[in-house]
């Protein structure tokens, strides 16, 4: 089969996220299938952003995926400037439509880039093609932005993203969501229950160490501070990944403050809350936290290995009843990491994996208590934990295993015939 995969922060484990569709095409390359990412050439979820995008759109092969980076103005943000990035992606992919359909012949469209506006340039291109066209959620747009960030509905961008929803739920042949209560939501904006499969994130086992064995050593600033922690015979609680509010990390530092002196934070990562987050830490004398700069993919496993508690917050709002689909729990849990899951949401996978603690949102005592909890079980006890988390995530969060549903699902409900790959 031909994929052409439409998303506009597309990224690689070189670049930095997003890595979900580099993941998936990666395994459907495997398969035998070809893949033609587009992408804009600037993103403000990667690390770094590709080299070579001029003025014109720029190919590249990264690990058998064709990827076109088209050029687009930088940003920072969400205002006109992020809107401007948004429309200059869609509007060169719209006018590459024809030389796309003549030169790849997809069989398959997919539209995927969090906001549902691609889905009218996909659709343009499926209808050329005459491919099954599929509509890939990462977030209900715009009900996202009007429920955290406060945008009216009757914002100029929201009605705009409300009329792109409506249309991908009308005319796509398939829709991936990787929100597990979705239905009733996609039910009332028009959508055919029938075309609906989930297909949640998750890992790609590449990336991860067999159980027992060491990953890529640490960089050293990060390896002295946990030695330094263990030596002090404190219990490691961690955090990795992104700083930013939806991450209720001032949740965790004022739990920190009422923490059972035993346990030290060990927070790792960037992002626009770092800074103040810092400034918290040495205001507030918090001398059982440490907060270390972002250390690379790879040596991400290694990181989580070392702790004996990882932490995961979530703000108390009402978008999260339909369900989340965080990278970084299924990194904790591919890990084996016993985990502390500060959240009120339609779904919870620490729970379902029987992996760690579940508790209310925002509620510093309760994240206190429910650590001092995990803490006290016998080690034995906490290693069981781990072992079903990695357990549940091998099982249902495998990018082979993931890629194979996504393609099975477009089979069923496209009406093409294809063989999905089985390993």
């Amino acid at each position: 089969m031909n994929i052409l995969y439409i998303n506009h922060y597309a990224g690689s484990p070189a670049l930095g996220m997003e890595y979900r569709p580099y993941y998936l095409a990666r395994e459907w390359v495997r398969a035998g299938h070809a893949v033609q990412m587009l992408a804009a050439s600037h993103s403000h979820v990667r690390a770094r952003q590709p080299q070579g995008a001029g003025a014109a759109p720029h190919d590249e092969l990264i690990d058998g995926i064709r990827y076109r980076w088209y050029p687009t103005p930088a940003y920072q943000g969400n205002g006109l400037g992020r809107v401007r990035n948004i429309a200059s992606f869609l509007w060169q992919v719209r006018r590459d439509a024809r030389r796309l359909v003549a030169q790849l012949q997809p069989d398959v469209v997919i539209a995927s880039s969090t906001y549902p506006m691609d889905i009218w340039v996909a659709r343009h291109i499926a209808r050329r093609a005459n491919a099954v066209l599929v509509y890939e959620v990462h977030d209900l747009w715009p009900l996202s932005p009007i429920e955290l960030s406060g945008m009216s509905p009757w914002h100029p961008f929201a009605m705009v993203c409300q009329s792109a929803e409506d249309a991908a739920y009308r005319d796509a042949d398939v829709v991936v969501s990787m929100l597990p209560r979705v239905h009733e939501h996609m039910a009332e904006h028009g959508l055919d229950l029938s075309k609906l499969v989930i297909v949640p994130n998750g890992i790609s086992p590449d990336d991860w160490p067999a159980p027992g064995t060491d990953g890529p050593p640490l960089r050293d600033d990060v390896a002295q501070a946990l030695a330094a922690v263990r030596a002090a015979g404190k219990t490691v609680v961690g955090y990795a990944g992104s700083m930013g509010r939806p991450n209720a990390l001032d949740t965790l530092l004022d739990a920190a403050r009422l923490a059972d002196p035993a346990l030290h934070f060990v927070l790792v990562g960037d992002g626009h809350e770092r800074p103040r987050l810092a400034r918290r830490i040495a205001d507030e004398s918090l001398a059982n936290v440490t907060l270390l700069p972002p250390i690379p993919k790879a040596q991400i496993p290694s990181f989580l290995q070392a702790l004996d508690i990882a932490y995961i917050g979530w703000q108390r709002v009402p978008i999260y009843r339909f369900g989340i689909a965080p990278n970084k729990l299924m990194d904790y849990l591919m890990a084996g990491c016993v985990v502390l899951h500060s959240v009120e949401a339609g779904n919870d996978p620490v729970a379902e994996a029987r992996c760690g603690l579940t508790v209310p949102p925002e509620d510093a005592q309760a994240v206190a208590d429910g650590l001092r909890t995990l803490a006290a079980l016998p080690a034995e006890e906490r290693a069981a934990m781990g072992r079903r988390g990695r357990a549940f995530v091998e099982a249902e969060h495998c990018y082979p295993v993931l890629a194979r549903r996504f393609l099975a699902a477009v089979s069923r409900n496209g009406a093409i015939a294809m063989h999905v790959h089985v390993a």
